[in-house]
């Protein structure tokens, strides 16, 4: 009888090993590699590949791009509900937490001197902005939702945080293609810009010089926070998360007396943050998520949009010399969209082609901080009327 029993429980822990086997090959993840799997490793690579090789917004490219790859192994289940990258996606950006710090680190290195030296500017920012309407019926005619629409068109200014938080709100199924396209197009300003530059001016137009700003006082750049939230914020509360932190953040720098906040700010809480948002946006980014027709449709309609965004910021400067007895390089109506400070770099240089003694750097600076608060407006103003 023992023997008997023996014999039994053997074959019972023989069948208990057999099935952990077949259960350990099941997990293997080799066996269950799809080719959208590999592709977006590919894509991945692309990611890491401009952000370390080309230094292409490194910060953010390679974080995202190493998430990509590993949400995208078989069984990882990064993303499942409770797991790592869920919760840097779920309490960083479904929250709506992330961008608004970002934003806070963001007002602690802008300067608004330059648009507070020239209000002007503040209608080059606001102009630059008609790339971002245009892009959104354009994706309407496509066939995207309304919410899809404008999430597509933000695209258009450059600014990925209000990306994320617009789209997170409005259409979170797209947010990893629209946080990747919005970051892309600001690391190809250098690329896309310049050819709509001069094909929309004349040389004799890029080489104007222009007045040097007035010295604005620290008090005027006290108030200008103040000012701006109680314009803005009264009109359209949806602004109030991002708009508030942004200007906190350059009221931390401005004001002279938190020096250690507004350097942790900038620096300690900036990089923390960054590192939270690309593996969240990342971690959206699987294949089944990611490779749809729709993703280069969103790729496409951005292009448009920065696009249109250059051209109108361009246009309206045009448009305002015809008003005007002093005249400005329109040069500077293409840095109205929010990736700063490149673009204003650009318009400096392509300026000084035309003319080495045009130094637009400070001026292009106006209306690149003054497109930030354009396109923060453009995002409350879809969300106050779609959410």
């Amino acid at each position: 009888m023992l023997l008997a029993l023996a014999h039994g429980s053997g074959k019972e822990i023989e069948s208990v090993e057999l099935g952990q086997v077949f259960n350990f090959i099941q997990r293997i993840g080799l066996t269950d590699l799809t080719w959208g799997q590999v592709v977006m490793w590919l894509i991945a690579f692309v990611l890491l590949y401009l952000g370390i090789a080309k230094k292409v917004e490194p910060l953010l490219l390679l974080p995202i791009g190493f998430s990509i790859f590993v949400v995208n192994f078989p069984h990882a289940d990064l993303m499942a509900p409770g797991h790592l990258f869920d919760l840097f996606y779920s309490f960083g950006i479904k929250t709506e937490l992330i961008p608004p710090l970002i934003f806070l680190g963001l007002g602690a290195m802008t300067d608004f001197g330059p648009v507070i030296a020239n209000p002007k500017t503040l209608l080059l920012g606001a102009a630059a902005q008609i790339g971002v309407y245009i892009t959104f019926f354009g994706a309407l005619l496509l066939g995207f939702s309304i919410p899809e629409a404008a999430s597509i068109g933000i695209i258009g200014g450059a600014d990925g945080p209000t990306t994320i938080y617009l789209t997170s709100n409005l259409a979170p199924h797209l947010l990893g293609v629209t946080a990747v396209a919005a970051y892309s197009y600001m690391a190809l300003v250098p690329i896309i810009q310049p050819p709509i530059m001069k094909a929309l001016t004349t040389k004799q137009e890029r080489a104007r010089v222009m007045r040097q700003l007035r010295k604005v006082s620290k008090t005027e750049k006290i108030i200008f926070p103040v000012i701006t939230c109680l314009v803005i914020i009264l009109i359209l509360p949806e602004a109030a998360p991002l708009l508030a932190m942004f200007m906190l953040g350059n009221l931390f720098m401005e004001s002279g007396v938190v020096g250690r906040l507004a350097e942790t700010a900038r620096t300690a809480l900036m990089d923390i943050v960054t590192i939270f948002l690309g593996l969240g946006i990342g971690g959206t980014m699987s294949a089944e998520n990611f490779l749809r027709p729709q993703s280069l449709f969103v790729f496409a309609l951005g292009v448009v949009a920065f696009a249109t965004c250059t051209a109108g910021g361009i246009l309206i400067a045009k448009l305002m010399n015809l008003f005007s007895r002093e005249k400005v390089n329109p040069l500077i109506g293409a840095a109205g969209v929010s990736a700063v400070p490149m673009s204003a770099r650009v318009a400096h240089r392509v300026a000084a082609e035309a003319n080495p003694q045009t130094y637009l750097l400070m001026h292009a600076m106006g209306p690149n901080v003054a497109g930030v608060i354009g396109t923060l407006v453009a995002a409350a103003s879809f969300l106050s009327l779609l959410k």
